[in-house]
């Protein structure tokens, strides 16, 4: 396509917006001489800033750049200027941050390698181009996606415990939080095992995991040190301790997200949220909780 081509369908899209060229090239990111240039014809708009225009106008890249993928929405991309509509607002968070958490559900829901990124670009509203200005690769895509879900989850956990006191309590707290009941905890689950499978294929996955799992055992091991110091627990090494029921927790939790919902697999009862929350606690009673004096 002709580079006037492009520069009058990007007209269009800020005809649309209802906006003056100099705010487009703010809401852009690109300075407005820059964006002059370009519509003038004397300046080829970069790939990237095709990616910021198609976001922000709300159409396909491929139809900016007058491609077959782009057809389907050549007939009407955006209003005319005679019915500007207002500017797409940034999704809360902003779009970096809307991607990682819809990448999230989608992996929950169908898993990772099922995940296309039109898919995620469809649940974003948004152009498979911008997806790609944040995210180039989807390596790139699945470590934002870890980190976030390895934040989130110590996030929840430090709000959780915040202020107890009592190893025995906050242990509890611990294990009531890792116990699938909820959907959104089943679904955090179903994440999680996802990124087992890819570690043991990936080395950057591999490597956040393991940084995750350190992280994770290490929070474990300091409330049982804390318990054999206040008591609580028997004189054990932490570092085993927490390492058996981390372990555990894993395993118990992937055979509890085999079953349904309410711990029936093919009418056969099997391992519910509940039993899994009770085997954890019998272990801690059995192994950690240190006998109280008759």
């Amino acid at each position: 396509m002709q580079q006037d081509e492009v520069a009058a369908r990007v007209r269009q899209v800020i005809d649309a917006a209802g906006v003056s060229a100099r705010e487009f090239a703010r809401r852009i990111v690109i300075d407005p001489s820059k964006l002059s240039r370009s519509l003038n014809g004397t300046r080829r708009f970069t790939a990237a800033e095709l990616a910021r225009i198609a976001d922000i106008g709300a159409v396909d890249v491929g139809w900016l750049l007058g491609s077959a993928s782009g057809a389907a929405v050549a007939a009407s991309p955006v209003r005319s200027a005679s019915a500007p509509r207002p500017p797409v607002p940034s999704p809360e968070g902003g779009r970096p941050l809307q991607i990682v958490r819809e990448t999230v559900r989608l992996i929950a829901e169908r898993g990772f390698h099922a995940v296309r990124v039109a898919d995620i670009a469809a649940a974003c509203h948004t152009s498979t181009a911008a997806i790609h200005y944040h995210f180039p690769g989807r390596d790139e895509l699945l470590e934002a996606a870890v980190r976030w879900c390895m934040d989130e989850d110590t996030r929840r956990r430090a709000d959780a415990t915040a202020g107890t006191r009592h190893a025995g309590d906050e242990l509890r707290l611990l294990i009531e939080l890792q116990t699938p009941r909820t959907e959104q905890q089943r679904r955090q689950w179903c994440v999680w095992l996802d990124l087992w499978a890819e570690a043991a294929r990936s080395t950057t996955v591999g490597r956040l995991h393991g940084e995750y799992y350190r992280q994770w055992r290490g929070t474990v091991a300091d409330v049982i040190r804390r318990g054999v110091e206040q008591g609580v627990f028997r004189p054990v090494d932490a570092d085993g301790a927490a390492l058996a029921l981390t372990a555990l927790i894993d395993g118990l939790a992937s055979q509890v997200l085999a079953t349904e919902p309410d711990g029936r697999d093919d009418g056969v009862p099997g391992t519910g949220a509940q039993a899994m929350h009770d085997a954890l606690i019998a272990h801690v009673d059995a192994c950690l909780t240190a006998p109280t004096a008759d």
